[in-house]
């Protein structure tokens, strides 16, 4: 792994960042050869062991020198050191949700882009936390995220991949399944998710077997009815698995899309009101 080494000279073309002390330039060349997702006070204190409150006063002048962009209060990043201004943006934010979302992983329309169930790009990024949030959707660093929040017993079925040294951890192919079935918002909507499914049932990843024991053991009667109706219609699985399904299914009657019209024709053998265009198979 090539490492990047600290720059202290600049020319017209890079950033006219303020100098550093000789302190302020060993702890960020300690920093910059570590390639941290994020910035905080503990990070300068495992280099330099110093009050938590001078920690915090050294991170607010790298920032005010250009030297770190801030995330959030006592949150930064580093700003890269071939970056044009003080202010670019986020060389990887995978890895910075992590830091920003513990106990978390990517998943819904991110995760549906990493294993090929969607040629639809989108602008933000998909995380589920194990930590409650005030909003669902935040912009930080200039980069949006769109959580969503639940118990932490309920996070499982994840895989991990490597941004240079940072480890992001990132839903399955079957537990994507299971959190946009759960809020196809995640999914980027009802019509979105439909076609994220579709994909999976026509994929190598498929596995019928593991999607209902992931649903089992995340135990949601919504997500049976959207698994049992979607899988009947892509996923070519066999009576005894639909049938399996169906003994989960709650009463009451859901909508496949919950932000979608109220209106639509209701599967009562799913308990569900297809209240979306469904696309071909």
């Amino acid at each position: 792994m090539i490492r990047r080494s600290v720059q202290l000279e600049y020319t017209n073309s890079g950033p006219e960042l303020a100098g550093l002390s000789a302190l302020e330039r060993r702890l960020v060349g300690a920093l910059v050869a570590t390639e941290p997702a994020s910035v905080t006070a503990d990070s300068v204190l495992r280099v330099q062991p110093m009050p938590r409150r001078a920690a915090n006063q050294f991170l607010s002048r790298l920032h005010r020198k250009g030297w770190l962009q801030r995330v959030k209060r006592g949150v930064y990043t580093l700003v890269p050191l071939e970056a044009r201004t003080p202010h670019p943006p986020l060389e990887s934010a995978w890895p910075l949700a992590m830091c920003l979302f513990d106990p978390c992983f990517v998943s819904g329309w991110s995760a549906a882009e990493h294993w090929d169930f969607t040629e639809q790009i989108f602008n933000s990024i998909c995380v589920v936390t194990g930590r409650p949030q005030r909003r669902g959707t935040q912009i930080l660093a200039g980069i949006t995220f769109r959580t969503k929040s639940i118990p932490a017993a309920r996070i499982f079925g994840t895989t991990q991949l490597w941004f240079g040294s940072q480890a992001v951890e990132i839903a399955d192919p079957h537990r994507l399944l299971i959190d946009i079935l759960d809020s196809p918002e995640l999914g980027g909507g009802g019509r979105h998710t439909l076609d994220i499914v579709r994909e999976y049932w026509r994929s190598s990843h498929r596995d019928p077997e593991k999607l209902l024991a992931y649903a089992k053991r995340y135990s949601r009667g919504s997500v049976f009815k959207r698994l049992g109706y979607s899988a009947e219609r892509y996923g070519n699985v066999e009576a005894a698995w639909l049938e399996e399904c169906r003994r989960h299914v709650t009463a009451g009657i859901s909508r496949f899309d919950p932000a979608g019209a109220e209106s639509g024709p209701i599967l009562s053998r799913w308990n569900l009101k297809l209240n979306l265009p469904v696309p071909d198979r």
